[in-house]
């Protein structure tokens, strides 16, 4: 079983057999005999199998979801012992790595001895997906099987966007620890400090909290907002009517949250305090928003209608906000054209950014679950003024 972190429960076999249930009902709407997974987030969501053995590039790593049969692991021998903590029983392994035969024939084997009743199985091959194993290898598959290989993400991300409370849990215990982190960075900082200084102090606060790990952090100062919103912290000194913003994705047993704060540096600007308002607004009609039978759109255009009326010109980040879960992000974005339906159980960001001047922009971002009557705000809701750094 996936083991709990920062005092979760460990995941239990009925979760993992509620999400199989849950995927192979799509399955059958879908038309597939089977999901073939090759990324880290959708085969720990299938089993549980939690390793940073992730950041070996070497090895190909494949589970097989079928509609009728157990799940399949065909993984390198160096992972069998960890795969067989989890709840997958049929491990298949090979001596990787074996460039010439890295797991292919014992994966095309598998494939052929599924049941078949619609003839194709669905691989990473969409939207926000991709495939863990090389290209070459993956035609080669394609020639080898007796199914086709079609693209699976449409169905794999409808299983997973739809979230159970356990993994709610998780991202609910993380936003909390990161949370408090944010809460007592202004009295451990001070102007002077640098952009790395803040955020080094953040991670090892936000680690002493019990968090998994912060895969994810960005860190940019500038006078009275901020130039972007993903660049890594730099040498820069935090000066007087600087604003500070710092957007951190930390993780509990694997799922993220992912929100910001910003912070004043001493006095800032009457217009940098007006534009923090404007998206502290917007972000509450997101948060209106964001209930059941609403679409992604409808959450952006309450944003966007508040962003507008506040004296934005521009954002360049595309969108205001998206999924959230065993990925940092993932499927739907809040924006026009996104029909995706709000069910409850899915997590978003509410991610609203305005640029109020140029090179001057101001970002605020909180994370919500969808619940039958509206969202429930899994963050700490940040105050409407910004926190100082003094």
């Amino acid at each position: 079983m996936d083991r709990g972190a920062a005092g979760a429960e460990p995941f239990e076999r009925a979760e993992f057999e509620r999400r199989l249930e849950r995927a192979r009902a799509l399955m059958i709407r879908h038309r597939f005999d089977a999901l073939l997974c090759t990324a880290p987030a959708n085969i720990r969501y299938f089993t549980g199998f939690d390793t940073r053995f992730w950041e070996s590039p070497t090895r190909p790593w494949f589970v097989v979801v079928p509609l009728v049969e157990d799940l399949i692991a065909v993984v390198p021998e160096v992972g069998a012992s960890v795969m067989a903590r989890t709840w997958a029983r049929d491990i298949r392994t090979w001596p990787a790595p074996r460039p010439d035969d890295d797991g292919t024939t014992l994966l095309a084997a598998a494939l052929a001895g599924l049941t078949r009743r619609f003839g194709r199985a669905g691989a990473e091959l969409g939207r926000e997906m991709s495939l863990r194993m090389p290209v070459t290898q993956f035609l080669d598959l394609r020639e080898r099987v007796p199914v086709e290989l079609a693209d699976g993400s449409p169905c794999l991300w409808e299983s997973r966007m739809v979230k159970t409370e356990a993994e709610v849990e998780r991202i609910r215990r993380i936003c909390g620890m990161a949370g408090e982190a944010y809460a007592a960075l202004p009295a451990a900082g001070r102007a002077g400090d640098s952009e790395r200084d803040a955020c080094r102090r953040l991670r090892a606060d936000l680690v002493g909290r019990g968090a998994d790990a912060i895969p994810y952090i960005a860190g940019v100062s500038g006078p009275g907002g901020v130039p972007e919103i993903i660049g890594a912290p730099t040498d820069r000194r935090l000066r007087n009517g600087d604003v500070l913003f710092i957007d951190i994705g930390a993780t509990c047993d694997g799922y993220f949250c992912d929100f910001d704060r910003n912070y004043a540096v001493g006095k800032i600007s009457a217009r940098a305090v007006k534009a923090h308002e404007t998206v502290w607004d917007a972000t509450e009609a997101g948060i209106r928003a964001a209930r059941p039978g609403a679409t992604a759109e409808d959450v952006w255009r309450s944003m966007a209608a508040v962003l507008s009326a506040g004296g934005s010109i521009g954002n360049n980040v595309g969108r205001l906000g998206h999924g959230l879960g065993l990925q940092l992000t993932e499927p739907p974005s809040n924006m026009p054209g996104d029909r995706t339906v709000l069910h409850p159980g899915m997590v978003l960001t509410i991610e609203p950014g305005m640029e109020y001047a140029p090179g001057k922009m101001i970002v605020h971002e909180e994370d919500v679950v969808i619940t039958p009557g509206g969202c429930e705000l899994l963050t700490p809701r940040a105050p409407k003024e910004m926190w100082t750094i003094r």
